[in-house]
């Protein structure tokens, strides 16, 4: 009588593992560790007493918010966009953050004092944005950073702002980095190619309106110009999972990202 065949616990370890590799979604350089505090504790203990800020004209009509660190020197420049929102209590939050960090920031309004309250608000005020004003404002924020001592500079945003930040790479202004949190993305080599630094990309694979595929085709495009990239798809997360006030909010992630955004601004406009 033959026996029976058994499946040694090697061999069946090895199963599983190779089962895992192949269900495994396409996440790309992504690297999960276990955080202790929360994003909102983080953030009250870097800023408190390190900044300055002030609401200041630096467009026709548009108010921004400009944080600096308290200590005299000379500092990179980041042009913050707020999401669909508008110009709120996370965005300024965020950009006393980074200011913490080492970096004069100009948080732009590209809403000219409006602030969304539901979807349907953000939805009214994203349509009737004036995308040819929308790039004058950005451009007027890169200026007045400049002339605030700001030898590097670099855009970054999240949602709508994360597109914003792509557009005012597209558009034509000289930057040293670009950042973008799931923002709407081109994926067209030859509209991409007026980009000549650094790219990071902040990305969740449970996103419906940024699909995984797009993402990828973005990062494929720009590894095909030989565009500097770091892009970074994170699994199980959707839609603005960087907002702690939204119902997406993932903490762990969102924590994550941000050590990646410190250092990828860190790596480029501070070396």
């Amino acid at each position: 009588m033959k026996k029976p065949w058994i499946i040694g616990p090697g061999v069946l370890f090895l199963i599983i593992a190779i089962l895992s590799v192949i269900q495994k979604p396409p996440v790309k350089r992504i690297e999960k560790e276990t955080r202790q505090t929360t994003i909102s504790e983080m953030l009250r203990s870097d800023r408190d007493g390190n900044v300055d800020e002030e609401l200041i004209q630096y467009y026709e009509g548009s108010l921004g918010y400009f944080v600096k660190p308290k200590k005299e020197g000379y500092y990179p420049g980041v042009v913050m966009i707020h999401e669909w929102w508008g110009l709120n209590k996370n965005i300024k939050e965020m950009a006393e953050q980074l200011a913490s960090k080492g970096y004069i920031v100009m948080a732009v309004d590209l809403y000219y004092g409006k602030v969304a309250q539901t979807v349907d608000e953000a939805r009214e005020l994203v349509t009737a944005l004036n995308e040819e004003k929308a790039l004058e404002n950005m451009k007027a924020a890169v200026e007045f950073l400049r002339k605030n001592g700001a030898v590097k500079i670099a855009s970054l945003g999240w949602c709508f702002g994360g597109g914003q930040s792509l557009q005012l790479a597209l558009s034509g202004q000289e930057l040293d980095a670009t950042v973008l949190y799931y923002g709407s993305l081109k994926t067209d080599p030859e509209k991409l190619s007026v980009i000549n630094w650094p790219v990071l990309g902040i990305f969740g694979d449970q996103d419906t309106s940024i699909p995984v595929e797009t993402v990828n085709s973005f990062d494929s495009s720009l590894d095909t110009l030989n565009i500097e990239n770091e892009i970074y798809i994170y699994p199980g997360v959707g839609h603005a999972f960087a907002n702690p006030s939204g119902q997406n909010y993932a903490q762990e992630e969102t924590e994550d990202a941000w050590e990646k955004t410190l250092a990828f601004l860190d790596k480029h406009l501070k070396k």
